[in-house]
C-alpha cells in the first residue's frame, strides 16, 4: 500500500515557478515508477512528467519539455516536480501517481493541488 500526499501548488503568475513535492508512504516506494498528471477543467487527464523507479528513464508531455523538471529521491519517499516558466495553459489539478504496471494503469494516487498561473 501506498498514500501520495502532494503540496506546493498555488496561484502564481504566467512566467513564475512553482515547486510541487508528492510524500510518498509505504516501504515499497523505490519500487514504484513516479508520475504527475494533470486534469483542467473540461478536459482529460494527461500525464506531465515520469520517472522511473531507478532514477534512470524520465519523460515528459512536449508543451513542458525544457520548462518542467521530475525527481525523485527514494531515501526520503518524495517525488518533485520543478515548473518554471509557467504559462496560462498549465492551469490544473496536479496529481502524484504511482504505478508498477505502466500508465494505462495507475496503482496510486494523490489526491491533488491546484496549480493556478494567471496571465
Amino acid at each position: 500500500q501506498v498514500q501520495l500526499v502532494e503540496s506546493g501548488g498555488g496561484l502564481v503568475q504566467a512566467g513564475g515557478s512553482l515547486r510541487l513535492s508528492c510524500a510518498a508512504s509505504g516501504r515499497t516506494f523505490s519500487s514504484y515508477a513516479m508520475g504527475w498528471f494533470r486534469q483542467a477543467p473540461g478536459k482529460e487527464r494527461e500525464r506531465v512528467a515520469a520517472i522511473s523507479w531507478s532514477l534512470i528513464t524520465t519523460s515528459y508531455l512536449d508543451s513542458v519539455k525544457g520548462r518542467f523538471t521530475i525527481s525523485r529521491d527514494n531515501a526520503k519517499n518524495m517525488v518533485y516536480l520543478q515548473m518554471n516558466s509557467l504559462k496560462p495553459e498549465d492551469t490544473a489539478v496536479y496529481y502524484c501517481a504511482a504505478s508498477v504496471t505502466g500508465w494505462d494503469t495507475v496503482q496510486y494516487w494523490g489526491q491533488g493541488t491546484q496549480v493556478t498561473v494567471s496571465s
